[in-house]
């Protein structure tokens, strides 16, 4: 047996580590080169970016709603609980689930009927609560998943679950991902950006819900922020001009190419793509970001708040204007549904932020003939307790977290509109079959009607023409995907 100059792999043995290094380095050259190849190069190897097929979306908008709205008080009507309030909740319903620490030790479970009315809404039914007078207009555009299920029960690790694929920080974002698998539409824009709504405290967002993990740098989503600089360190410092720093540039790409000359390594491009992008948004951010270029008749549609920077109508705004110009994932952030008490003002506090926007969203894209290439993805981590924590007070009663069953919808981009998929049994407490029988779903093996966090991923990765079980990275000895070694394409959404 020999190694790639010829010797024989028994003759190194005796080798200094001089000569050992100085014999191996063109087969260690070699390696090298041939990761930095084009993947036509490894006619053998699976494709993983690109479109696998026929995509029937460009671009994702994801109106992430932080802290689990309740399911039970906006979209998932459930007469059983008014009937039953005040109830233990049966233990032939909970089955024994885990509870989080902040209920576990309470006596009594007491089930919580919505004090908010439910109504049928547009030629598909579909029901939805006075919370959302507007978004029910729009009801026949709407996709409704109301078995979702997760596996995290606390904020950070399901919210990392939805954005990463995994519980536990450090890979890739699914923005990321995108950028990774079919590159941006827009030469002077990031091809994932990220908005989130001001002066909403509750969980911490972190940057890392839109960082690249282990993937290039350059895939990571770009946060804009309100005010006066979107990007920050995007503008030039005092006494510094644009043909000055374009000469700066020049000069600094000169020495990182040098260094990549004498490196090969992929990182060294990476920076240099960034330093040029960074450039060309000196002129496309202050441009996309300006709002008042938009007629009075927008902002109407989207309500006055939507004047106002920071606030989800603004970010919805500027997510329509951030698709426009070839933005491939625009993921919103807004914080605030965490209702553990007070349900009843918090509740509706949020759905006056996010109602009209939402709806605004989706009839503005279609509008404007971008709603059928557009998907747009509104939902939290996981849902709420059918059951009140903490005493069942009308004025400050709440809901505990609830991973075993939530809703999410979309609107665009390749689904059936005016469609419910799934359900819930009568308590809204577990998925069930159509009859109310309550399933046990699980993440290794489809279950007709339960969605996971990766069947979700899986679907909407297949609608922008991904195969999500070909989308990888190889990563410290294993290929790693958005959907880990799960995930189902879930057919029945499909257009």
């Amino acid at each position: 047996m020999a190694q790639s100059d010829g010797t024989p792999i028994e003759t190194l043995a005796g080798l200094t580590r001089r000569e050992f290094f100085g014999r191996t380095a063109r087969g260690i050259g070699a390696l090298a080169l041939a990761s930095l190849l084009p993947q036509a190069a490894w006619p053998n190897r699976p494709s993983q970016t690109g479109m696998h097929h026929s995509a029937k979306a460009k671009r994702i908008i994801y109106l992430f709603q932080a802290g689990g709205p309740a399911q039970q008080d906006l979209f998932d009507y459930k007469p059983l609980l008014n009937q039953q309030h005040g109830q233990p909740l049966p233990d032939l319903v909970r089955r024994g689930q885990r509870l989080t620490a902040m209920s576990v030790n309470q006596s009594v479970l007491p089930l919580a009927g919505s004090p908010f009315k439910f109504a049928q809404h547009g030629q598909s039914g579909a029901w939805i609560s006075e919370l959302m007078p507007n978004l029910a207009t729009v009801a026949d555009e709407l996709c409704f998943v109301k078995s979702m299920f997760t596996e995290a029960i606390n904020h950070d690790p399901a919210i990392t679950f939805f954005q990463t694929g995994a519980e536990l920080a450090g890979r890739p974002s699914f923005g990321a991902w995108l950028s990774y698998g079919l590159g941006s539409l827009s030469e002077d824009l990031p091809a994932f950006v990220v908005l989130a709504s001001a002066n909403k405290g509750d969980q911490p967002l972190y940057a890392r819900l839109w960082g690249s993990g282990f993937l290039d740098s350059k895939h990571q989503g770009v946060r804009f922020r309100s005010g006066g600089e979107p990007v920050l360190y995007l503008s030039n410092p005092d006494g510094v001009c644009q043909s000055g720093r374009r000469a700066m540039l020049d000069r600094l790409n000169a020495l990182n190419r040098h260094q990549f000359d004498q490196e090969l390594d992929p990182e060294i491009e990476s920076r240099i793509a960034q330093y040029e992008m960074a450039y060309r948004m000196q002129t496309s951010v202050p441009n996309v970001t300006d709002l008042s270029q938009e007629p009075d008749e927008v902002f109407e549609l989207y309500g006055a708040e939507a004047r106002k920077p920071g606030t989800f109508a603004a970010n919805c705004l500027l997510a329509r204007r951030l698709a426009q110009q070839g933005v491939r994932f625009i993921q919103l952030y807004h914080q605030g549904w965490d209702q553990h008490g007070g349900l009843r003002d918090g509740i509706a506090a949020q759905c006056r932020d996010t109602d009209r926007p939402t709806m605004a969203l989706i009839q503005d894209l279609k509008r404007l003939g971008m709603l059928d290439d557009t998907l747009i993805v509104w939902g939290g981590e996981f849902g709420r307790t059918s059951y009140s924590q903490g005493p069942l007070d009308p004025g400050s009663f709440g809901r505990d977290h609830h991973p075993r069953c939530f809703t999410v919808f979309m609107a665009g981009g390749g689904v059936k509109p005016g469609i419910t998929y799934g359900h819930t049994d009568a308590y809204g407490y577990n998925i069930a079959d159509a009859d109310g029988n309550a399933l046990e779903p699980s993440k290794h093996a489809f279950t007709e009607g339960a969605v996971h966090v990766h069947d979700l991923q899986a679907t909407l990765l297949h609608l922008l023409g991904v195969d999500h079980t070909r989308l990888s990275f190889p990563y410290q000895g294993r290929d790693f995907r958005l959907t880990d070694v799960h995930g189902h394409v879930v057919q029945e959404l499909l257009a």
